[in-house]
C-alpha cells in the first residue's frame, strides 16, 4: 500500500531510531552515514523504485538497488524490514553471531533485499553496471539504482566504471553519491579532495543532477523522479545528494566522529528524545 508523505516522514524517524538501537546494542556499526541517508532510502523504497515482494534474487522486470558503501548497512536493514522484506524483529540480531544482518551486507545467508556482498569500497558501481547491461540484453526496461559514499570516490575502480558507463551508453542506471563531505578519517577535502565533482562527472560523460537538501524527503523524492526522466538518453545518470552525517541527532552532526561509533546508554536516550515519536514501533 502506498504511503503518504507524512507517513514516510514519520518512517524516517522510526528508521533513525532503529539505526541507533542496532549499533548501541552491539557497541559497533556505522550510525553517521546511515542517519544521513535515511531520506534517500525512504524515498527510494517508499515512492520511487518499482519492486515486488516476496523478494527474488533475479528480480526480472523490477528495479534493482545496489549499496556500494556497505558499512551503512543499518539504514539498509531497517528500510528493508520496515517495507516488508523480512520481520522487523530480526533487526535485534544485527552484528550478532549467526545473524543474517552482518556488519556489511552479504548474500550467503539469503537475507531478502540483498543482491550483493558490499563493504570493500569502490566495487558497487561495477556490479550495478553489469546488472544494467544484463537488463538491456534481456529486454527488461527496469532501472538500476546504486548508492556511493563521497569518500568512496577516492577508489580508482569507481573512475574506471564511470568511464565505462558513458562509453557503453549504459543509460538505465541512476547512481547517487552521498555527498556529506566526511569519511572515517576526517573531512573528505582534507583526506583527498574530490575537486569539482559535478564537472568531473560531466566530463566523464554522465548526466549530473544535484540536490543540496538531501535530508528533505520531498526534495529527495523529486530529484530521484527527475533522474528517472533523464534515463534512456544514451548517458548514465548521477545524483550528487548533499546530506549531513548523523542527521537528526544534534551531537552527531557537523563532524566525522560518528562515522563508525556507537552511542552509549545516555547518548542513546538523548538521541531518542530528539527522535520523538508519539507511538514508536520500536522492535
Amino acid at each position: 500500500m502506498s504511503k503518504s508523505i507524512e507517513e514516510l516522514k514519520t518512517l524516517t524517524t522510526q528508521i533513525r531510531r532503529d539505526i541507533l538501537r542496532m549499533v548501541h546494542a552491539v557497541n559497533s556499526g556505522h550510525p553517521g552515514g546511515s542517519l544521513g541517508c535515511t531520506e534517500f532510502f525512504t524515498a527510494l523504497y517508499g515512492k520511487v523504485m518499482n519492486y515486488k515482494l516476496p523478494f527474488t534474487m533475479e528480480g526480472k522486470n523490477e528495479d534493482h538497488f545496489y549499496l556500494s558503501n556497505g558499512h551503512i548497512s543499518p539504514v539498509f536493514y531497517s528500510t528493508l524490514a520496515r517495507f516488508g522484506f523480512f520481520p522487523v524483529e530480526e533487526l535485534k540480531t544485527f552484528r550478532k553471531l549467526d545473524s543474517r544482518l552482518q556488519g556489511h551486507p552479504t548474500t550467503h545467508e539469503g537475507l531478502p533485499g540483498i543482491r550483493i556482498a558490499s563493504g570493500s569500497l569502490g566495487q558497487g558501481l561495477s556490479v550495478a553496471l553489469g546488472v544494467a547491461e544484463g537488463k538491456k540484453l534481456d529486454g527488461d526496461q527496469s532501472l538500476v539504482y546504486s548508492l556511493h559514499g563521497d569518500g568512496e570516490l577516492q577508489e580508482g575502480q569507481i573512475w574506471e566504471a564511470l568511464m565505462y558507463a558513458a562509453a557503453k551508453k549504459v543509460d538505465n542506471i541512476i547512481s547517487t553519491i552521498d555527498y556529506n563531505g566526511r569519511q572515517i578519517d576526517g573531512d573528505t577535502d582534507d583526506v583527498l579532495s574530490l575537486g569539482n565533482l559535478h564537472a568531473k562527472l560531466e566530463a566523464f560523460g554522465w548526466i549530473v543532477l544535484e540536490e543540496k537538501n538531501g535530508n528533505d524527503l520531498e526534495a529527495v523524492i523529486a530529484i530521484l523522479e527527475k533522474a528517472k526522466t533523464e534515463t534512456g538518453k544514451g548517458k548514465p545518470v548521477a545524483i550528487l545528494l548533499h546530506t549531513e552525517m548523523g542527521y537528526g541527532v544534534d551531537y552527531m552532526m557537523g563532524s566525522h566522529a560518528w562515522h563508525g561509533k556507537a552511542p552509549n546508554d545516555e547518548q542513546l536516550e538523548t538521541a531518542f528524545k530528539q527522535l520523538y515519536l508519539e507511538a514508536p514501533a520500536d522492535y
